[in-house]
């Protein structure tokens, strides 16, 4: 990549690297819009490539600067004169040295390549660059003298022929000549110009090279643009007239000394040479004992976490540089995903992922046509596709240019010839239990000796062990997918809302091999607006302790639904455990709150105290429950306690896990647990993070830790009405008008037709059934209006299947249908009928 002789006397510079800076390629569609964006093109002026595709160009390339305001006021823009011969080009105040406009370009007034020179400042993530760049959108005017702004070379590409692309512009950082040479001077006379290929020296060597910085573009679209370039004119840095020197594709750092290439050719030529017998057995050993070195060095270094991601890094930059130059792993789309062990051999439907490229090439030159992340299946006729169906490793000694041009025409999207052509290629598989996981990309630069049988083998050998890792890593991600999906689907779904109390959880799984354990917490909806508020730990970790979880945590919710006693709903669970094995021991704390009455009913089977805070006056207190014996542990009676509480008191359960912590007496954790539950704080989930942040920083803990706070609102006594109804058809009638009036009162007038509806037929059949014991109605207004209707007859309704003749069995159909939710529950020796009904 000579840049001519006239350019050696640059000071600082040699002939070599002239020409050599970080170039941006960005295409433009005939809409104006960014069809492409290179990663050089987001190092200099900032964006991604997800961020500039599909914008317009106008918004994010420097077209900032008037036109010469010295011009005819007839002539058009893109009428200006080549800066670099207008006599007023450094002193024009329009053009503060910028030369003609990107602009014009961009908005197709142009038929022929321009080029120019722009200052704008650094991109701003307020809001797009409009036309004036001069000044950051979204900012106020800053001061010329205190802001640095970007110095931009660009070239500008009209382009014919099929697509919709319209416009290549070519940008470099003009900075990057001072900071790198340290000659202002030098660097600021330099501009942006073009030059025929035949005036160029290596212009095949440059052709060649340009296809390497186009993003992302097929091998059509790609030769396309480079003969237009090269026809069009080629970008060259002028220095003055006489001084042109090629701009030379590049990424950003110099490229490798001779000595490496030198170093890396000597095993060529001491092959050529005529060596003795023996002299080439020792060479033979020394390369046999180089590889297990190598090897063994690949074998210390990979498989030292279990993370996936962090395994399929080590296995990629394992091989470079010592084996390769170029090294990209690419894994089935169900091992990424940890979703068991891929079924059946790959085809080319198979969905590979790439998900690790190392190479020691100039930062980012692989970075726009390889880029990690991406997905695809790889097409039939490719060396990649015979490794990955074979299950066999593929060594091409030297890609051709033929056999690169057959490769790169199999991938629409981007031209991979500048990239393998000349190159040295093998690709290894990467197996487990005969299994294609995936497979990796090694490649040799041409300055390095092929690869060989021997590199085949050994090549082999790398996949092989990488292959294991990445399988015990694979297994592990599924194992703690299939331990996070069962604990996730074990844990309730709490409303934050309740009638009359609000709530917040959290959940943190333990600090041990599995993380799964079981502690849980639950939130049950019962009749007349009450709340049951669960906390239970089963004792051991693992799946063993997740499944008695989920065991208790479905009974106690089936008995909580009957209305079972605290006291009771305890020793059937005890009874349940001890029925389902002899280590089924669990500890649970089961309270009710009635909201109507503010009070709450409470039983301990073995578990810590609950913390209730109090809103009179902001203390806490760990309230004193007879504690009981575990569930399982069989023939230890429990008893009940009632609580009374107040509106906005809150109450605090959590398991063993946030307060012990190894080595320290429970008793201090309690303690910070009442003084973190006391402290004041915005909301509940922030009470909720507060107590977690205060326990946490004890440290050592390794237990789950659920956590279960309710603010217990009540609810006011003129939003609760009861009435006694005879056992009177009669009375039907008059329970709708005391639902009407009421709801009328509450200023619900909405809410009367249905409910009157609903509590028809309910009253009806309690009417009917009841004999003569009177019967219950109450009306709750809470988030939903509850009615209660409770009668003498202990057995349940049933939902009846009523035919096109029957006079009845459709009243709880109806309920069904109109009410958000009802159900129906027995206590002694009086059933209650009850339902939900929207207030908007």
């Amino acid at each position: 990549m000579d840049g001519g002789s006239e350019r050696d006397s640059l000071p600082g510079r040699g002939a070599d690297d002239a020409g050599r800076i970080p170039l941006a390629v960005v295409v433009v569609d005939r809409d104006g819009q960014v069809s492409h964006w290179s990663s050089g093109a987001r190092r200099l002026f900032g964006i991604s490539r997800q961020d500039a595709v599909g914008r317009p160009a106008l918004d994010l390339l420097p077209v900032s600067g008037a036109f010469c305001e010295d011009l005819p006021g007839d002539t058009v823009p893109d009428a200006c004169p080549s800066y670099a011969s207008c006599p007023s080009y450094a002193s024009c105040p329009s053009c503060d040295g910028s030369g003609p406009h990107l602009e014009a370009s961009l908005g197709g007034r142009t038929a022929y390549p321009t080029a120019g020179r722009a200052r704008l400042f650094p991109y701003r993530d307020e809001q797009p660059h409009g036309k004036d760049q001069s000044v950051p959108s979204g900012q106020p005017d800053p001061d010329p003298a205190g802001q640095d702004r970007l110095d931009v070379l660009w070239w500008a590409y009209p382009l014919v022929g099929p697509g919709t692309t319209r416009l290549l512009v070519l940008a470099a950082d003009a900075t990057r000549l001072r900071d790198e040479r340290g000659h202002d001077e030098t660097a600021e006379r330099v501009s942006p110009g073009f030059a025929r290929h035949t005036e160029l020296p290596a212009a095949e060597e440059l052709e060649r090279r340009l296809p390497e910085i186009l993003p992302n573009m097929g091998p059509g679209l790609s030769s396309r643009i480079v003969s237009q370039i090269m026809e069009l004119g080629y970008p060259v840095l002028e220095f003055s007239q006489l001084e042109q020197v090629p701009v030379t594709p590049y990424w950003g750092v110099p490229r490798r000394a001779a000595r490496r290439r030198t170093e890396a050719a000597a095993p060529r030529d001491r092959a050529a040479a005529v060596i003795p017998a023996d002299a080439e057995q020792d060479l033979e050993h020394a390369a046999v004992r180089e590889r297990l070195e190598f090897l063994n060095e690949v074998s210390s270094g990979i498989g030292t976490s279990l993370d996936l991601g962090e395994t399929i890094r080590e296995v990629t930059s394992a091989a470079v540089p010592r084996f390769a130059d170029f090294a990209g792993t690419h894994l089935r789309a169900a091992v990424l995903a940890g979703e068991g062990f891929p079924e059946g051999p790959p085809d080319a439907s198979t969905v590979m992922h790439r998900v690790w490229v190392e190479h020691n090439d100039e930062p980012g030159r692989w970075d726009d046509t390889v880029p990690v992340g991406e997905t695809f299946a790889f097409p039939e006729h490719t060396p990649f596709y015979q490794c990955m169906v074979s299950g066999e490793p593929v060594l091409i000694p030297r890609i051709s240019d033929e056999l690169g041009d057959r490769v790169a025409g199999e991938f629409e999207k981007r031209d991979l010839r500048p990239l393998i052509s000349g190159r040295s290629l093998l690709i290894v598989p990467l197996k487990a239990r005969n299994v294609v996981l995936g497979f990796m990309v090694l490649l040799r630069r041409p300055d390095r000796v092929p690869f060989d049988d021997m590199d085949r083998t050994t090549g082999a050998e790398l996949a092989a062990r990488a292959g294991l890792v990445l399988d015990n890593a694979r297994m592990y991600t599924y194992q703690e997918n299939v331990a996070d999906t069962l604990q996730d689907s074990m844990l309730p779904k709490v409303s934050p809302r309740m009638a009359g109390c609000d709530i917040a959880t959290r959940y943190l799984p333990g600090t041990r091999l599995g993380r799964i354990g079981g502690d849980w917490f639950d939130t049950i909806k019962l009749p007349g607006s009450r709340t049951a508020l669960v906390v239970g730990d089963v004792m051991g970790h693992g799946l063993n302790s997740a499944a008695m979880m989920g065991q208790l945590r479905t009974a106690v919710q089936t008995m909580a639904a009957m209305e079972t006693p605290p006291a009771h709903l305890l020793r059937n669970l005890d009874d349940l455990a001890r029925r389902l094995g002899e280590n089924y021991l669990a500890t649970c704390l089961y309270a009710v709150y009635d909201p109507i009455i503010g009070e709450l009913h409470l039983a301990n089977a073995g578990h810590i105290p609950p913390v209730l805070v109090r809103a009179e006056d902001g203390r806490s207190q760990l309230l004193d429950l007879p504690t009981g014996a575990p569930i399982g542990v069989g023939g230890v009676p429990f008893e009940a306690v009632r609580v009374r509480v107040a509106p906005g008191d809150r109450l605090v359960l959590c398991t063993d896990g946030l307060v012990e912590v190894r080595g320290c007496d429970i008793g201090e954790g309690l303690a910070a647990l009442c003084e973190s539950a006391a402290h004041p704080a915005a909301s509940m989930d922030d009470a909720c993070d507060t107590i977690i942040r205060a326990l946490n920083t004890r440290g050592g803990r390794k237990d789950d830790v659920a956590l279960l706070m309710a603010r217990l609102n009540g609810i006011p006594d003129e939003h609760v009405a009861e009435w006694r109804l005879a056992a009177d058809p009669r009375e039907v009638a008059r329970a709708r008008r005391l639902v009407r009036d009421r709801l009328l009162q509450w200023d619900l007038p909405q809410a009367v037709e249905t409910a009157q509806l609903l509590v028809s037929e309910v009253v009806t059949n309690a009417v009917r059934h009841a004999g003569d014991e009177p019967v219950g109605l109450r009306l709750i207004r809470a988030d939903a209006l509850l009615f209660e209707v409770t009668d003498a007859e202990p057995a349940l309704p049933a939902l009846l299947a009523a035919g096109p003749d029957d006079e009845s069995g459709r009243g709880l159909r109806v309920v069904s249908r109109l009410a958000r939710e009802w159900g129906a529950g027995a206590s002694g020796h009086r059933k209650t009928v009850w339902f939900e009904q929207s207030v908007r």
